[in-house]
């Protein structure tokens, strides 16, 4: 191969794996799909008074965690006042909201209570659609200035969703296509769930074309769990093994598995976390994350944290683990927060120890292990950038850790005196943070 040519291939290849823009939020958990970012100059004190650059009312409460891309602020919540599910666009600059539409067929008032309403799923962009996903199974595409180019809801079109809880897996755009699975019981739960026909309810995967809103592929997603525990509340995470090949970590039922995007064919499988899959109420919500060659699962319940080795083929055994906590004695264990990494380590937010960790990603040793608070729960998933970790708490209570000492450097209060249920991450884009708390979101930066 001439020297050309292997420029070409080299260029090909970083074409391949480079993230969005490093300035952009344009994903849940952020332009690396790890909870991480590389954005310099965010203050290193703030309050509710202190290096607020601009703070928008917000309609209602959402535990959706907003996308930031170029100019604009992505975002949905309800409507309390109409009972409505809403899309939002908001200047980054100001705080003005650009638009907001009607986006869902409704939102029943005082569905899931305080806990939970349908607009937990944060929106997704290619950087010319945005797509929104709605619980009760709204999909809405819009352009970027707001205007409505399709939608259609998913229960509709491939039956009732069989899921205890609100559905409230985020959607990822990438490689031109909108992923979305939905991994949920074989059975109806609580008289919800199926098209009627009385035949096994199917979990899947979904691709569909951001622009127009129509399937590109629904592949089956078969899973040997049982009752609760084949019901899944993650997000599909993007993932370029070392030759180049392209990957979808779908994790949930008791597995992990990895997907050809261009066909949504399964190409490898590792499970379990529950053995024997005996238990039955093992319903999963943090988002698989990957970093240093393996994916790191959080089983729910206080159960350990388990790091897959990536890049096998069919299915694979024991060979494969490459580390596991403790879970409990070590406080290495999440029930609903997503972990972050960030060069050679997970950062993981435990919920049910009260506690962040920074976890060696190769090895599992825990390099540090901060308390956090117990006066409410966690279950944001934390955020990492410049050397900080960001964590906020029901109430609005936000720490930052400092990740190399794993000492909090600081903390604030961002929520109202009656806030109990806030759960959207902190988003760091474009020397600022964006904080969501029951009604309000702030823009805190210099």
């Amino acid at each position: 191969m001439n020297v050309v040519a292997r420029l070409v291939v080299c260029s090909l290849a970083l074409l391949i794996i480079l993230p969005a823009p490093a300035q952009d939020w344009p994903h849940w958990r952020g332009p690396n799909y790890d909870g991480s970012a590389d954005v310099k100059g965010i203050p290193d004190t703030f309050s509710k008074f202190k290096n607020v650059k601009w703070k928008t009312k917000m309609p209602g409460p959402s535990a959706c965690t907003p996308i930031v891309v170029g100019e604009r602020i992505f975002l949905s919540s309800v409507d309390s006042k109409r009972d409505k599910l809403v899309a939002m666009c908001i200047n980054r600059q100001d705080g003005h909201i650009l638009w907001k539409h009607d986006a869902g067929s409704g939102y029943p008032g005082g569905t899931g209570g305080r806990r939970s309403n349908y607009s937990s799923p944060s929106p997704a962009t290619d950087g010319k659609n945005v797509v929104f996903f709605f619980g009760n199974g709204d999909l809405v595409g819009f352009g970027h200035e707001g205007m409505k180019r399709w939608s259609r809801n998913l229960q509709k079109d491939y039956g009732q969703f069989a899921f205890q809880w609100t559905f409230s897996a985020s959607p990822t755009i990438w490689e031109g296509k909108l992923f979305l699975p939905i991994l949920q019981r074989d059975v109806p739960v609580g008289r919800r769930g199926g098209d009627g026909s009385g035949d096994k309810i199917k979990s899947f995967l979904l691709a569909i074309d951001p622009a127009t809103g129509k399937t590109i592929y629904k592949h089956d997603r078969p899973s040997p769990a049982r009752m609760e525990s084949l019901e899944c509340y993650a997000t599909l995470i993007p993932f370029v093994r070392g030759d180049g090949r392209k990957e979808l970590l779908c994790v949930g039922g008791d597995v992990l598995t990895g997907h050809d995007p261009a066909s949504g064919k399964e190409l490898w499988r590792w499970g379990t976390w529950n053995e024997g899959h005996r238990q039955r109420a093992w319903r999963l919500v943090p988002t698989v994350v990957s970093g240093d060659g393996v994916a790191v699962i959080c089983a729910p319940k206080r159960a350990p944290v388990y790091a897959i080795k990536l890049g096998g083929d069919g299915k694979l055994d024991a060979k494969a683990l490459a580390w596991k906590s403790q879970g409990r004695p070590n406080n290495i264990s999440s029930d609903v927060p997503s972990p972050a990494y960030r060069d050679g380590h997970f950062y993981v937010l435990s919920d049910v120890q009260y506690a962040l960790s920074k976890v060696n990603a190769k090895t599992g040793k825990v390099v540090w292990s901060t308390e956090v608070p117990r006066d409410y729960l966690w279950r944001a998933s934390p955020t990492i950038n410049d050397g900080k970790v960001y964590c906020i708490n029901h109430t609005g209570l936000v720490i930052v850790v400092d990740a190399k000492s794993g000492k909090i450097v600081h903390k604030t209060f961002m929520g109202e005196v009656d806030d109990d249920q806030i759960r959207s991450s902190v988003v760091v884009a474009h020397r600022a943070l964006f904080i969501r708390t029951w009604d309000t979101l702030y823009c805190i930066g210099k």
